[in-house]
Protein backbone atom coordinates (compact mmCIF):
# COMPACT_ATOMS: atom_id res chain seq x y z
CA UNK A 1 0.00 0.00 0.00
CA UNK A 2 2.58 2.74 0.93
CA UNK A 3 6.25 2.10 -0.61
CA UNK A 4 7.43 5.89 -0.37
CA UNK A 5 7.26 7.05 3.37
CA UNK A 6 8.25 10.45 3.43
CA UNK A 7 9.23 11.57 7.35
CA UNK A 8 10.32 15.37 8.27
CA UNK A 9 12.33 15.29 11.35
CA UNK A 10 13.23 18.13 13.56
CA UNK A 11 14.06 16.87 16.51
CA UNK A 12 11.29 17.09 18.70
CA UNK A 13 9.82 14.13 20.93
CA UNK A 14 7.13 14.22 17.87
CA UNK A 15 8.94 14.00 15.34
CA UNK A 16 10.84 11.00 16.86
CA UNK A 17 7.37 9.21 18.16
CA UNK A 18 6.89 9.90 14.27
CA UNK A 19 9.96 7.45 12.67
CA UNK A 20 9.44 5.00 15.10
CA UNK A 21 5.29 4.99 13.36
CA UNK A 22 7.14 5.15 10.01
CA UNK A 23 9.62 2.69 10.70
CA UNK A 24 7.05 0.20 11.82
CA UNK A 25 4.83 1.03 8.49
CA UNK A 26 7.79 0.84 6.27
CA UNK A 27 8.86 -2.65 8.07
CA UNK A 28 5.23 -3.83 7.58
CA UNK A 29 5.15 -2.63 3.65
CA UNK A 30 8.15 -3.13 2.43
CA UNK A 31 8.30 0.23 2.42
CA UNK A 32 11.38 3.31 1.53
CA UNK A 33 11.63 6.06 4.13
CA UNK A 34 12.94 9.46 3.16
CA UNK A 35 14.06 12.19 5.95
CA UNK A 36 13.96 15.48 5.43
CA UNK A 37 14.93 18.15 7.87
CA UNK A 38 14.69 21.84 6.62
CA UNK A 39 16.84 24.84 7.48
CA UNK A 40 14.95 27.71 8.12
CA UNK A 41 17.48 30.53 8.08
CA UNK A 42 14.90 32.93 9.01
CA UNK A 43 14.83 31.09 12.60
CA UNK A 44 18.11 33.01 12.96
CA UNK A 45 16.96 36.40 12.05
CA UNK A 46 13.18 36.02 14.13
CA UNK A 47 15.07 35.49 17.44
CA UNK A 48 14.99 31.38 17.60
CA UNK A 49 18.21 30.98 17.65
CA UNK A 50 20.71 34.00 19.20
CA UNK A 51 23.15 34.88 16.58
CA UNK A 52 25.60 37.33 16.37
CA UNK A 53 27.01 36.22 12.95
CA UNK A 54 24.18 34.98 10.94
CA UNK A 55 26.39 32.96 8.71
CA UNK A 56 27.55 31.27 11.79
CA UNK A 57 24.31 30.63 12.92
CA UNK A 58 23.21 29.35 9.26
CA UNK A 59 26.52 26.95 9.44
CA UNK A 60 25.21 25.54 12.77
CA UNK A 61 22.00 25.02 11.72
CA UNK A 62 22.82 22.70 8.99
CA UNK A 63 25.40 20.95 10.92
CA UNK A 64 22.52 20.16 13.86
CA UNK A 65 20.35 18.99 10.68
CA UNK A 66 23.05 16.71 9.13
CA UNK A 67 23.43 15.21 12.79
CA UNK A 68 19.55 14.95 13.34
CA UNK A 69 19.42 13.14 9.75
CA UNK A 70 22.24 10.75 10.36
CA UNK A 71 21.45 9.56 13.63
CA UNK A 72 17.39 9.30 11.96
CA UNK A 73 19.00 7.23 9.13
CA UNK A 74 20.64 5.06 11.32
CA UNK A 75 17.53 4.52 13.28
CA UNK A 76 16.00 3.48 10.02
CA UNK A 77 18.95 1.41 9.10
CA UNK A 78 19.01 -0.42 11.96
CA UNK A 79 14.91 -1.38 12.26
CA UNK A 80 16.15 -3.00 8.26
CA UNK A 81 14.49 -0.41 6.59
CA UNK A 82 15.36 1.39 3.46
CA UNK A 83 16.59 4.97 4.10
CA UNK A 84 17.59 8.15 2.22
CA UNK A 85 17.55 11.35 3.82
CA UNK A 86 17.62 15.34 2.24
CA UNK A 87 18.34 18.48 3.86
CA UNK A 88 16.48 21.45 2.44
CA UNK A 89 17.60 24.75 2.64
CA UNK A 90 14.74 28.01 2.58
CA UNK A 91 14.63 30.96 3.91
CA UNK A 92 11.20 33.04 4.15
CA UNK A 93 9.02 29.59 3.07
CA UNK A 94 6.81 27.27 5.48
CA UNK A 95 8.72 24.77 6.39
CA UNK A 96 5.45 22.58 6.10
CA UNK A 97 5.39 24.20 2.10
CA UNK A 98 9.29 22.62 2.08
CA UNK A 99 7.54 19.17 3.17
CA UNK A 100 4.54 19.12 0.98
CA UNK A 101 6.93 20.36 -2.23
CA UNK A 102 9.15 17.16 -1.68
CA UNK A 103 5.87 14.70 -1.45
CA UNK A 104 5.30 15.85 -4.74
CA UNK A 105 8.75 15.66 -6.06
CA UNK A 106 9.69 12.30 -5.13
CA UNK A 107 6.87 10.81 -5.04
CA UNK A 108 5.65 9.86 -1.62
CA UNK A 109 2.69 7.91 -0.99
CA UNK A 110 2.35 8.48 2.61
CA UNK A 111 3.98 11.74 4.92
CA UNK A 112 4.17 10.90 8.47
CA UNK A 113 4.98 13.58 10.76
CA UNK A 114 5.11 15.12 14.58
CA UNK A 115 1.98 17.25 15.40
CA UNK A 116 4.31 19.73 17.51
CA UNK A 117 8.01 20.59 16.39
CA UNK A 118 10.48 22.72 17.84
CA UNK A 119 9.23 25.74 15.78
CA UNK A 120 7.64 29.21 17.28
CA UNK A 121 4.60 29.16 19.67
CA UNK A 122 2.79 25.98 18.94
CA UNK A 123 -0.64 26.40 17.97
CA UNK A 124 -3.49 25.00 20.22
CA UNK A 125 -4.27 22.03 18.57
CA UNK A 126 -1.95 21.60 16.05
CA UNK A 127 1.38 22.83 14.97
CA UNK A 128 1.51 25.29 12.77
CA UNK A 129 3.94 22.95 10.30
CA UNK A 130 1.56 20.22 10.54
CA UNK A 131 -1.46 21.87 9.89
CA UNK A 132 0.33 23.07 6.72
CA UNK A 133 1.07 19.83 5.66
CA UNK A 134 -2.69 18.48 6.29
CA UNK A 135 -4.53 21.16 4.14
CA UNK A 136 -2.29 21.09 1.35
CA UNK A 137 -1.07 17.65 0.79
CA UNK A 138 -0.91 15.69 -2.38
CA UNK A 139 -0.72 12.36 0.03
CA UNK A 140 -1.97 10.74 3.16
CA UNK A 141 -0.73 12.05 6.55
CA UNK A 142 -0.27 10.40 9.74
CA UNK A 143 -0.10 12.84 12.42
CA UNK A 144 1.70 11.75 15.96
CA UNK A 145 1.99 13.03 19.09
CA UNK A 146 4.34 13.52 21.58
CA UNK A 147 3.72 11.05 24.60
CA UNK A 148 1.76 12.87 26.68
CA UNK A 149 2.55 13.32 30.40
CA UNK A 150 0.36 12.41 33.16
CA UNK A 151 -1.68 14.71 34.50
CA UNK A 152 -1.42 17.26 31.27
Amino acid sequence: MYQRILVPIDGSPAAARGLGEAIGLAGNQGAEILLLHVVNEWQIASGDIAAVNLEAGARRLREIGQDLLQEAESRVRGAGVSAKSALIEEIGVAVGACVVQRAREWPADLIVCGTHGRRGLARLLLGSDAEYIVRHTPVPVLLVRAEQRSGA
